[in-house]
């Protein structure tokens, strides 16, 4: 898929229509898609996704074989291949295993909330890779490709992929209506450093820092404030911005939760009704 100057992966997802990370298309309208066969056609973005950092594309080439996409998520020690084009090396596939399952880039809050509850795996991934498939031992679509830590971080083969179930949900409202519903908490939450946790006075040393609540969201009329520090959502504890990001990716609009918060050193709980913003 070649975007401007730009280089990425796509995977089918209908017969004219195909499944790509937001940051592959950023803002193009218009891409050139490159096939399989050699031949290539025009694409026209339908709909993107800042949260989940998915897009869908109409193909000019229509009649497209499409992939059988798995649903459930993999186990881990299972068998992996990613395919995509890694820096311009068309149709590549690597192969690895699962490595794990909901995991989150340390510090991705800070830079987007697309980089949690994602399948990690061993697969080489590189530039070029996002958008591509991560498929099973039977070439089921378990993921698409997002991302990668680079060697220069210290990482050998920290491949990222966004589980099936959750491209397909978000590409089928994205298909509809042009647009995906997510749960929204009304929140700016921050990391808890040592500097910090002095400033403040904070008696717990994991958590999610409660920076600033919105006006009449969820959080506020669950008497959230300034300063607290969530521990707990339900019975996930939480131990950093990640983990409240995941938790509401798994959770619905209009959904109760129970949240356990850290204020003046004592332990609270309340009751959330979880909101919905589009991405």
């Amino acid at each position: 898929m070649r975007t401007g100057s730009g280089l990425g992966s796509g995977v089918v997802l209908r017969d004219n229509v195909v499944v790509t990370n937001q940051h592959v298309v950023k803002n193009q309208r218009q891409v050139t898609l490159v096939y399989a066969d050699g031949t290539q056609s025009g694409g026209r973005v339908l709909a993107t996704d800042e949260v989940t950092d998915l897009a869908v594309l109409r193909t000019e080439r229509g009649n497209l074989p499409v992939p059988e996409y798995r649903t459930q998520l993999p186990r881990q020690g299972e068998r992996a291949l990613a395919i995509g084009s890694p820096l311009g090396f068309q149709n590549s596939v690597t192969a690895g295993i699962i490595s794990g399952l909901h995991r989150e880039i340390p510090g991705s809050a800070g830079q987007t909330q697309s980089l949690v509850d994602l399948i990690q795996t061993d697969a080489s991934i590189s530039p070029g890779n996002s958008g591509g498939a991560l498929l099973d031992a039977q070439g089921r679509v378990i993921g698409i490709n997002e991302a990668y830590i680079p060697p220069s971080a210290g990482a050998v083969s920290l491949g990222f992929a966004i589980p099936s179930a959750t491209v397909l949900d978000v590409a089928d409202e994205l298909l509809k209506d042009g647009t995906a519903t997510h749960a929204y908490l009304g929140v700016s939450l921050g990391r808890i450093t040592p500097a910090i946790r002095d400033q403040l006075g904070l008696q717990t040393q994991q958590g999610a820092l409660v920076l600033g609540v919105d006006d009449g969201g969820p959080a506020t009329e669950a008497g959230l404030r300034r300063g607290d520090v969530i521990v707990r959502f339900d019975d996930q504890q939480i131990a950093n911005v990640e983990d409240v990001l995941s938790a509401l990716r798994r959770a619905e609009p209009g959904q109760q939760h129970q949240l356990t918060f850290v204020r003046n050193g004592q332990r609270q709980q309340t009751n959330v009704t979880i909101g919905s913003r589009e991405g």
